[in-house]
């Protein structure tokens, strides 16, 4: 079947987006921007080890297929590509402090890395390669993300559901080396699997976590039916019932520029410094400020919040409780911030008591407001404030004018501390050193084949 322009003559979006990478190597990226997708990898594996033990983690496990040639992170278990992609992704998603992409609202490479780690292990692949497709799957993701998502389709629709799975496939097909009609058809195809609903926040439901399973799962099958010969309709995105019909009931751009004037979207992501919802970063690292002035919570009578509205609005941001599960706490800036100026410091133990008493006092004495200057700043930057006013009549009150990001060195840190449980110190080198180096890398499957747990460690590997 011959396939190029439509009849209007104009070179379908996921066409000009598929010819505008193909060509591309990891000498097109700068120093920079190779560095910063290896801190994300890391960070990405961070999230996978340490979320191994919670239930969504086992879960997608325990329904993984045995036998095959992909890696599950900290298991001794190989399963299909697709299995493992499922389950590695669930895992990267587990602590909700996978890497964020703000103007796209997205979470990209909870999808990316666990759909190319396991066609690593599939597929001959250069480390160079590895790093140059999960910089053209961040590209592609986000900026899909950017001209397609709204606040209000937020609210109803999970956005890394809807554009990490397109992302991944060009970034499956740059990998592997698909034609243009390939890797098109494959990123047709992802698309046609865009989904996730946010009902999760309203119900307390644990959906949210497989989202990226799933994207991930149905990214290796779209790439390997697109590598098959499978025909997917290349006007997926413009079209009349395509992607931005259905979803943002507008037309599509003109046009979906990948590397604009050489910007790449990978810098605009960034690796989050607390386990919770994005839209709690800032408001938590204000409140930790805050904190540092209290002499005791017992003072605190009233608490205000401001955030940009896209915070304010995402599903479950604005929660009061009650609080049936982590997950709804991480999700509930008023939560975040409560548990902030309880405990003085921001860590995962800030989610595992959700009735302490304090914390649901403070909740209750909260309130959240969207700040019109906070909302025009946002995505580029993300601002809170948080007030508390003090029963003797004082105000404490700090504003940040950005969430700050985790460093590479905090990354590095919980990377190591979080892999070394499962690995031990010197496989936990060895796999740091892999990726340090990962443009060297013959075979980029020895990532992947790293983070694997032998039959002996897995026995001597204490329970959680």
């Amino acid at each position: 079947m011959t396939i190029g322009p439509t009849a209007s003559g104009k070179v379908p979006l996921a066409r000009q987006m598929a010819r505008s990478v193909l060509a591309l190597d990891i000498g097109y990226f700068g120093q920079d921007v190779i560095a910063k997708a290896k801190l994300c990898l890391l960070d990405f594996l961070s999230c996978a080890f340490e979320a191994g033990h919670h239930p969504w983690s086992r879960q997608a496990v325990a329904i993984a297929q045995a036998g095959g040639s992909a890696t599950i992170i900290g298991t001794s278990q190989l399963s299909s590509p697709a299995d493992a992609a499922f389950a590695n992704a669930v895992m990267g998603h587990g602590l909700v402090r996978e890497d964020m992409h703000a103007a796209s609202i997205a979470h990209h490479g909870v999808v990316i890395w666990p759909a190319l780690l396991a066609l690593s292990e599939q597929t001959p692949l250069r480390g160079d390669r590895l790093l140059a497709a999960a910089i053209i799957g961040y590209e592609t993701g986000a900026r899909i993300g950017r001209a397609l998502l709204t606040s209000d389709l937020a609210r109803l629709y999970r956005p890394t559901g809807l554009v990490a799975p397109l992302g991944a496939a060009l970034a499956g097909s740059f990998a592997l080396g698909l034609s243009e009609a390939q890797a098109t058809s494959a990123i047709a195809i992802a698309a046609n699997t865009s989904s996730g609903l946010n009902e999760w926040p309203h119900a307390g439901g644990s959906d949210m976590y497989f989202h990226p399973g799933f994207a991930a799962g149905n990214a290796i099958k779209a790439i390997g039916l697109a590598a098959a010969g499978a025909f997917g309709s290349e006007t997926i995105l413009e079209g009349e019932a395509g992607l931005f019909a259905a979803y943002r009931r507008q037309p599509a751009p003109e046009s979906i520029a990948l590397f604009p004037n050489g910007e790449c979207e990978i810098m605009a992501v960034y690796n989050k410094p607390v386990p919770a919802c994005n839209f709690a970063q800032t408001a938590a690292q204000a409140a930790l400020r805050v904190s540092h002035e209290l002499a005791s919570v017992d003072e605190i009578d009233h608490v205000v919040i401001r955030a940009p509205d896209a915070a304010v609005r995402y599903p479950g941001c604005d929660s009061m409780g009650p609080y049936r599960n982590a997950l709804q706490a991480k999700m509930s800036i008023p939560f975040s911030v409560a548990a902030t100026l309880a405990r003085g410091e921001i860590e995962e133990e800030n989610y595992a008591e959700l009735d302490d008493a304090d914390i649901i006092r403070l909740v209750a004495v909260t309130d959240l407001k969207a700040d019109p200057a906070f909302t025009a700043a946002f995505p580029g930057k993300q601002g809170a404030e948080v007030t508390v006013q003090l029963r003797g009549g004082r105000t404490i009150r700090h504003a940040l004018p950005d969430v700050i990001a985790a460093t590479p060195a905090d990354i590095r840190a919980r990377f190591r501390s979080s892999a070394a449980g499962g690995l031990g110190e010197d496989r936990v080198r060895r796999l740091e050193q892999l990726i340090d180096d990962c443009e060297q890398l013959g075979h980029a499957g020895d990532i992947a084949a790293q983070c694997r747990l032998n039959a002996t460690e897995r026995a001597l590997r204490p329970a959680s």
